[in-house]
């Protein structure tokens, strides 16, 4: 279990990648107010791991966003999103003091880091002084290494042993294990004890953030988005020192007049039924927990595609039952873990980037249970039996800088023989948010069809991806026993998507590298032993 420590990086470095990510206005408002919140939710799970170089380049992110792009936005000025960006300026103005309390941090570890490289190189040269200029040229050499774009990826926590993911699936499944059943439990505790969210802010924050409840209630809720600014600007986070008009933007065409769809969801329309149907289904099992170990990212050539697997499709029966509390599932057994084995924790080890987007951001790894698909075309038989399309969501959490799916939701839907459309969109957020989990991609079925990624799909899984660029499509062609998990490519898949005004049901697009595997190779990793649930969202019939 190799792995190295990390380099500090100043404010200035960080905030110079924060600033770094593309803002299109024609993705819907919405999806963008979305983006926020899964922005601000890995914010804090960076924080309570103690990754403080990465939480202060995700709530600066998220406040830029907020603050100079979402106002300029063609919809900002409906009813709905005004309050909805008000609501969103107080989140920001709630963090403006862990980022105050975060900067001097984060500038003396690396201000320190500095130092000692620097009597480093000073000692190296003094016990080498006749071949001063190989050394300093090894020394140069080590130091321009830590400004590769792995040592400079702010993510990799400093103090936290970096690993590589595909050498480190069993401890990925134990660690995952662990916290989510740690944040359960907590999450549990709190709705029984009564706490509201403010509250349990306040305590996460509770510490380290002593002053910052005054902070946030000292300053005036009503506070103008101009103001907000200049408190920015006071703290220096701005990059170039300069102010940034948000009135200043391209002059892109009106979002109702273009054709992009995220993520296929019509309008939404209440529920025919009061509360969720939960369908009490099989969960995930737990398979064998040892797994062939690789790197997505060495000098071997990829591995062949795994063995796909005949589908059998036999009717799925479930017990429906409605109710008026969030769906719960059935959860698997839990692996047993060897005494002698000491305990994980999130903040004593970082996963690596396994992969890289076409413009060099990196990708972090999405650990998949290798017994998802097997389960969700079990659900989907009655449909593709029906030649009917079947769709589900991703969802998981962020642990030690990889990203787990651990749970399939089956939302409301409407399909036909080409298409999926989620349906109660409120719904299927609602649970999300109230069971804190984060939206990591898509699952859904080709009924007839071989394995690919149609034009439909791909304006589907470009309103994922524009939310985390780690956002996967796995698609399943049960007729031809295949299946793929895929990504949109950056650039140019994602320009070329979010651009495209075409409409119509299929339709070509220029490029013919639009969209890549994400399995083999890539970001992806099967992980046998990974737990998860299923819950099934849609009324019972």
């Amino acid at each position: 279990m190799a792995g190295h420590a990390i380099q500090p990086m100043s404010v200035e470095q960080i905030v110079q990648q924060a600033e770094n990510f593309e803002y299109n206005p024609l993705v819907p408002f919405r999806h963008w107010s979305r983006s926020a919140g899964t922005l601000l939710k890995e914010a804090e799970i960076y924080e309570s791991e103690g990754n403080e170089q990465q939480a202060y380049l995700l709530f600066f992110r998220h406040a830029r966003l907020i603050l100079d792009k979402l106002p300029a936005h063609p919809e900002a000025r409906l009813p709905e999103n005004e309050s909805a960006l008000q609501q969103l300026r107080k989140d920001v103005l709630r963090n403006f003091s862990k980022l105050e309390i975060l900067k001097p941090r984060i500038n003396k570890r690396h201000e320190r880091y500095t130092r000692l490289l620097k009597e480093m190189i000073q000692a190296k040269a003094a016990s080498t002084r006749p071949n001063l200029t190989s050394s300093r040229g090894s020394v140069d050499a080590a130091n321009r290494g830590g400004h590769s774009r792995l040592s400079s990826d702010p993510a990799l926590n400093k103090g936290s042993e970096a690993l590589a993911a595909g050498d480190n699936r069993d401890l990925a499944v134990q660690l995952a294990h662990k916290e989510i059943e740690r944040r359960a439990t907590a999450r549990k505790a709190t709705r029984l004890a009564g706490i509201s969210e403010e509250q349990q802010q306040e305590r996460r924050t509770a510490g380290l953030w002593a002053d910052w409840e005054k902070s946030l209630y000292d300053s005036d809720q009503s506070i103008e988005r101009d103001h907000l600014r200049k408190q920015m600007q006071n703290l220096g986070l701005q990059a170039n020192g300069a102010k940034v008009d948000s009135r200043q933007h391209k002059n892109y065409p009106d979002p109702a007049e273009r054709h992009f769809q995220y993520p296929s969801i019509p309008p939404s329309r209440p529920s025919s039924k009061s509360g969720f149907q939960t369908a009490h289904l099989v969960p995930g099992t737990t398979l064998n927990k040892s797994a062939d170990s690789h790197s997505a990212l060495t000098s071997q050539p990829p591995p062949l595609r795994p063995p796909k697997h005949t589908v059998q499709c036999s009717d799925h029966s479930a017990s429906n039952q409605a109710t008026h509390e969030f769906p719960h599932s059935q959860s698997s057994p839990q692996p047993i873990v060897s005494p002698v084995q000491q305990e994980p924790k999130p903040a004593t080890f970082t996963f690596k980037p396994s992969a890289y987007l076409e413009n060099g951001t990196p990708l972090r790894t999405i650990f998949l249970p290798p017994d998802l698909r097997h389960q969700f075309l079990s659900i989907a038989s009655t449909n593709t039996r029906a030649n009917l399309e079947t769709c589900g969501i991703l969802c998981g959490t962020l642990i030690s800088n990889a990203l787990f799916i651990s749970k399939l939701v089956i939302p409301q839907q409407e399909s036909t023989s080409d298409t999926c459309e989620m349906m109660n969109e409120s719904d299927f957020f609602d649970y999300v948010d109230g069971e804190d989990l984060m939206v990591l991609g898509w699952i859904h079925t080709h009924p007839t069809q071989t394995c690919f990624m149609s034009s439909r799909d791909l304006h589907t899984h470009c309103g994922y991806q524009v939310m985390m660029p780690e956002s996967i499509a796995i698609v399943c062609a049960p007729s031809k026993s295949d299946w793929g998990v895929f990504r949109l490519t950056d650039p140019p898949g994602m320009k070329s998507v979010l651009n495209c005004t075409q409409s119509g049901l299929f339709h070509p697009h220029a490029e013919s590298n639009v969209y890549t595997d994400a399995l083999r190779p890539g970001h992806v990793y099967e992980a046998k032993g990974l737990q998860f649930d299923i819950v099934d969202l849609r009324p019972s019939s």
